[in-house]
């Protein structure tokens, strides 16, 4: 697997924001008391994917007004890929998830 320049900010971009959430007061048993909401994940996964289409959309378009330049198209194409095929792999994940708990014997 070969570590992509989008990757590696997509990683320190989620490293800065853990960065931040630590140094802004809370401490890991205020964190441990909080119990994730799985369906606010999936809700801003989702948002997070059609905001990012919404910003290549509007990108393209501007490039063909003249705009904005061809690199900021494809960069923002590529993160909206990126982001749908995240989306796409947390589905198959909680499907494959799904489909382990159904085989369990009772």
């Amino acid at each position: 697997m070969s570590i992509t320049n989008l990757s590696a900010s997509n990683a320190y971009n989620l490293a800065q924001k853990l960065t931040n959430q630590t140094q802004s007061g809370n401490s890991l048993e205020q964190a441990a008391g909080v119990k994730p909401d799985f369906g606010q994940m999936i809700t801003d996964g989702v948002t997070g994917v059609l905001d990012k289409g919404q910003i290549a959309e509007k990108t393209a378009s501007q490039m063909v007004t003249g705009k904005a330049d061809v690199v900021d198209v494809v960069t923002a194409v590529a993160e909206t890929e990126v982001a749908l095929e995240t989306l796409v792999s947390v589905r198959d994940r909680v499907i494959s998830a799904y489909e382990e708990i159904m085989r369990m014997p009772i």
